[in-house]
């Protein structure tokens, strides 16, 4: 059973929230889309890559296939040639036909805003999920992916490694109407700042508050 945090856990983590969005005030997805689908479909291409290498992607891939339809029925290895560059490009080229298929097949098209629902199409995950819920209809969701895993670790928001633990640990330390901000002012505050090996702490806003012990003093 999770133990609930402390009132001085909360405030904390309420002021690292805070001096966030301060920061980042007007903070949505870098991913570029036009509709829920797009967006859905751009998330899963986005593992183990970078936004601004999806975005290059995307325009190619919805113009050939605008359509769940269109990309349901669609030939592999066409997929394949379009994505190649996100990596892992097999595997992301059946995830994201699969998922056509499901959404023409049970949801006529149309992506679902429930996260039971979204769990259940290939390839999509809890972070991608979540995602979505936030971006698209402003539904209260925390993604975690590896800047928030990284982030909240370093801030002594959660102990955990595990992403679904992580979620949970933010949840019960974040009011439900805030959820959106947290994942993502986290994510940008990951890539801008608190980067994997070189942390930029001699400029973070958060520093007072870390509890990372590698800290970087030079620049």
């Amino acid at each position: 059973m999770q133990t609930p945090p402390s009132v001085e856990e909360r405030r904390s983590a309420r002021v690292i929230l805070n001096r966030l969005v301060k920061r980042y005030p007007d903070i949505s997805t870098a991913l570029e889309y036009v509709d829920p689908w797009q967006l859905l479909t751009a998330t899963v291409l986005s593992a183990q890559t970078t936004d601004e290498n999806v975005n290059r992607v995307t325009p190619l891939l919805f113009a050939r296939f605008p359509t769940p339809e269109d990309l349901a029925i669609a030939n592999p290895e066409d997929v394949e040639e379009i994505v190649y560059s996100t990596g892992y490009y097999r595997q992301k080229t059946r995830s994201i036909i699969a998922l056509a298929g499901v959404l023409v097949e049970r949801h006529h098209g149309e992506v679902p805003a429930d996260m039971r629902e979204l769990v259940e199409l290939p390839g999509v995950g809890r972070k991608t999920a979540s995602v979505v819920l936030a971006e698209v209809w402003k539904i209260p969701a925390i993604a975690v992916d590896t800047h928030v895993k990284r982030v909240a670790a370093r801030l002594g928001l959660t102990r955990s490694t595990d992403p679904a633990r992580v979620e949970l640990d933010l949840m019960a330390l974040f009011p439900k109407d805030r959820w959106i901000d947290v994942s993502m002012t986290v994510i940008r505050f990951g890539r801008d700042v608190c980067d994997a090996r070189k942390p930029l702490c001699w400029e973070c806003p958060l520093e007072d508050r870390c509890k990372y012990e590698d800290k970087s003093v030079n620049r």
